[in-house]
């Protein structure tokens, strides 16, 4: 059940921080209430996946899923550009989260 509180808290995210660029600094009144409404939801969600998720798997996979989903969002919705540096780091980030999965803590 925890992996799947950590997945509507990431979804959660996504839509936040989505609807955060939509919202033209908090100028635009609808994004911004999706905005904020999203991220509460997605604290609250990510506390219960914190009930059987270690903190250090937890927020690592939600910090990489987040940031290589809104990488994508950037470049395929809003049209930003990313550099070979940063795709690179991307895939790292992405990497040591898998070992942190799969390595990183001990079994209890």
């Amino acid at each position: 059940m925890g992996y799947l509180y950590l997945a509507i808290a990431i979804v959660g995210e996504l839509i936040g921080t989505t609807f955060l660029k939509y919202s033209d600094g908090y100028t635009k009144p609808v994004p911004t209430i999706i905005s904020i409404l999203s991220y509460g939801l997605c604290f609250y969600v990510f506390s219960k996946s914190l009930l059987s998720i270690n903190l250090s798997v937890a927020y690592a996979t939600w910090s990489a899923v987040g940031l290589t989903v809104t990488t994508l969002i950037s470049v395929y919705i809003f049209k930003e550009g990313i550099t070979p540096a940063g795709i690179a780091a991307i895939l790292m980030i992405t990497a040591g989260v898998i070992i942190l999965n799969l390595y990183g803590t001990p079994v209890s």
